[in-house]
């Protein structure tokens, strides 16, 4: 292999994303999506090599290294293609569109890198794949032959491809063009077929859903845990089980990092014993916020506490000075998947001491035969401490000092450790997911340096990323820019609504209500309801995508829907709940198609169904915190309270018309009817428990 000379570089020289700076120095004369390269091509008449990755990426690791660092196959893409390089965590419009693309060229599922090969008039694909290796193996044809024929069958078929590429002009076309049933009656039955659906494919061995790779699928597991809450007075318990089952055998898994909280990207075989190692923000934040509710709402300790470690690890790792957290942590470090997390029994005999060693063993498995390559061991929890102790004729407590102990070393050490990268860049949509997860598990399990961290971050994407009124999408070292999409205002907005909760502080609601009013301005189809992808003055791109279902993110119209539904319900405002009804017809029948796949909608049609109930809480300040604790006890997902000192400013008329009526006054309302204020706290007790659900056992 020929490695690229060092005092080259290309025109990603100057972009702010990690990713694409990992590339600025290829022999590959990579552009960044844009004007100047989209120009070239149609100029040089040119097909375009579009390749979409991001930073924690490891197969787009090894395709740098075999193909794009190589002089001799840069030569190849720098004589037959205009190559781009685009980071799909900056560029989500762009990888969904293309994503989409590819499977409808191939009739598989996509993933990264996608390397898609374009047209240059249109920049419609007609060639697609994943990775491509340097060398023909594994019935996978050479990256440089890949080149040859395409360039080739572009020169030589062009009328075949003009066909091919009005056929997909078509299928975009017909995406999403849905007009919502006139007389069209939301119905529950949706919440019960997805509920079939999940317990269809559930693994009642391992918990979760699928075979190997095995990946978290958090809207799954809310809605478990919606759907046993659903009816209070017969909860669902079979729902419950598929949640607390998923969440319990991750929790011991390898996929939760046993030594520093968080999560990785997903299990690589069904038992969730050996990860992808790459730590993504999104997926922690969504974790992180699940396993805050399923402390409340089954007291198990172990949700508690992993849901702590996850925040903890947040906080430690993700969280910048400035507030924003960050995106990602590489699977790799010093060339090697998984390097930084793995141990041997020498490396682990050399930081212990012979107790700690010995309850160690037994508990992360190392008496087993190595199950990382053969050689080492990837820390899970194999036995409880009772077990330790019976095994080891040793007190439970005093098991349970050793396995602190031995924790705290095993971190320490590993501290000392080549640390993976980390992608520093900070995203409006996945900090809104952090936001609400942070500013909820502080909310529910008491933690105030949570819920402090949460308001660091909003006030960092209100500091740097609201820019006259408009959110931009990435901020790295101070520079902001892309404006903003869907997922990004949608789970700001989300975001800000749990930091409201958590701790009232002037300005968070009415920064949640610019939001919204300005995703209603730019995002909505105001002829057929529903949120596309991009804004009105987005770059014109081959498709402008309305998208229903959840992926590794939930689905920006379903968080959309719900966050306007509360934002309605709080407010009283009429156009707030209007849109998102607008959202559920425009999206009916994709839900209906599949309901299980659009649980993130699901959430909003039950919230339209089953209105939220809306608590109002004023008086001083020491003084709510007792009724707001009372109000939070239990798994309540369709509550939403506000706790608001006397001498709060700023309120919307409604709010402000619910005064204190000589001391802590509680405003309960359900769909359109409210209660009588309510000073006594024995008076709310009652009209808590018809929309909580317990599972104490």
């Amino acid at each position: 292999m020929c490695s690229a000379t060092t005092h080259r570089t290309n025109s990603l020289i100057g972009e702010t994303s990690p990713y694409l700076l990992q590339h600025a120095h290829n022999p590959v004369d990579w552009f960044p999506w844009g004007d100047a390269a989209l120009e070239q091509a149609r100029r040089e008449d040119k097909p375009i090599l579009l390749s979409i990755g991001y930073s924690a990426c490891h197969w787009c690791h090894v395709m740098e290294q075999e193909s794009f660092e190589n002089e001799a196959v840069a030569d190849v893409m720098n004589s037959l293609f205009v190559c781009i390089k685009v980071d799909r965590e900056e560029r989500p419009d762009l990888d969904m569109i293309y994503q989409l693309a590819y499977q409808m060229l191939t009739q598989r599922p996509g993933g990264w890198p996608l390397n898609m090969f374009l047209s240059p008039e249109d920049h419609v694909p007609f060639f697609g794949g994943t990775y491509f290796p340097d060398t023909a193996r594994h019935g996978m044809p050479a990256f440089v032959d890949i080149l040859k024929r395409v360039a080739s069958y572009f020169r030589e078929q062009r009328s075949e491809i003009g066909g091919q590429n009005a056929a997909v002009h078509d299928a975009f076309r017909r995406i999403g063009s849905g007009i919502p049933e006139p007389g069209l009656v939301v119905h529950p039955e949706l919440l019960a077929a997805a509920r079939r659906e999940l317990e269809e494919h559930f693994d009642a061995r391992e918990g979760g859903w699928g075979g190997a790779p095995k990946f978290p699928h958090p809207t799954s597991i809310e809605r478990c845990l919606r759907q046993w809450a659903l009816d209070t007075h017969a909860p669902d318990s079979g729902a419950l089980a598929m949640a607390r089952q998923t969440l319990r055998s991750m929790a011991l898994g390898g996929i939760c990092d046993q030594a520093g909280g968080g999560f990785y990207r997903y299990s690589v075989d069904q038992h969730w014993m050996i990860p992808h190692f790459e730590k993504m923000l999104y997926d922690n934040a969504q974790l992180l916020a699940l396993y805050a509710d399923a402390a409340i709402a089954t007291a198990d300790p172990l949700f508690g506490s992993v849901a702590a470690g996850t925040a903890e690890w947040m906080m430690r790792e993700m969280q910048s000075p400035e507030g924003g957290y960050y995106s990602t942590l590489d699977a790799d470090s010093e060339g090697e998947e998984g390097r930084f997390y793995v141990w041997t029994r020498e490396e682990m005999r050399s930081i212990l001491d012979t107790d700690e060693y010995r309850a160690a063993e037994l508990l992360f498995g190392l008496d087993q035969p190595p199950n990382f390559e053969g050689k080492s061991w990837h820390l899970q929890i194999c036995r409880t401490h009772g077990e330790i102790g019976a095994a080891l004729a040793v007190p439970e407590e005093r098991i349970t000092g050793l396995i602190d102990s031995a924790r705290r070393k095993i971190f320490s050490a590993r501290e000392q450790r080549t640390r993976p990268g980390r992608d520093d860049k900070i995203l409006a949509s996945w900090n809104g997911l952090a936001i609400r997860a942070m500013a909820h598990a502080g909310r529910l399990l008491g933690r105030t340096d949570f819920v402090a961290s949460a308001q660091h971050a909003l006030d960092f994407v209100r500091g740097h990323l609201w820019k006259d009124g408009r959110l931009m999408a990435t901020c790295k070292d101070g520079t902001a820019h892309l404006g903003a999409y869907l997922d990004d205002y949608a789970f700001l907005i989300d975001g800000a609504l749990e930091v409201v909760q958590a701790h009232w502080r002037d300005g968070d609601l009415a920064f949640a209500i610019e939001l919204a009013e300005t995703l209603l301005d730019h995002f909505e189809d105001k002829h057929h309801g529903g949120f596309f992808f991009t804004a009105d003055d987005h770059e014109r791109l081959i498709h402008r995508p309305k998208p229903a279902g959840d992926n590794a993110l939930p689905s920006g119209n379903g968080v959309a829907a719900l966050a306007l539904l509360r934002l309605g319900h709080i407010l009283g405002d009429a156009h707030f709940l209007q849109a998102a009804e607008n959202t559920i017809r425009a999206l009916y029948r994709e839900i209906a198609s599949y309901p299980s796949g659009h649980n993130a909608l699901l959430a909003a049609v039950e919230e339209y169904l089953y209105p939220t109930q809306t608590i109002v809480l004023r008086g001083p300040a020491d003084a709510l915190g007792e009724w707001a604790a009372r109000c939070q006890r239990h798994y309540a997902p369709r509550r939403i309270v506000l706790a608001i000192p006397q001498g709060a400013s700023g309120l919307p008329t409604v709010l402000a018309s619910r005064d204190a009526r000589g001391g802590p006054t509680a405003y309960v309302c359900s769909a359109h009817a409210c209660s009588a204020p309510l000073t006594q706290l024995s008076e709310l007790g009652p009209l808590l428990a018809e929309c909580e659900a317990v599972a104490y056992d």
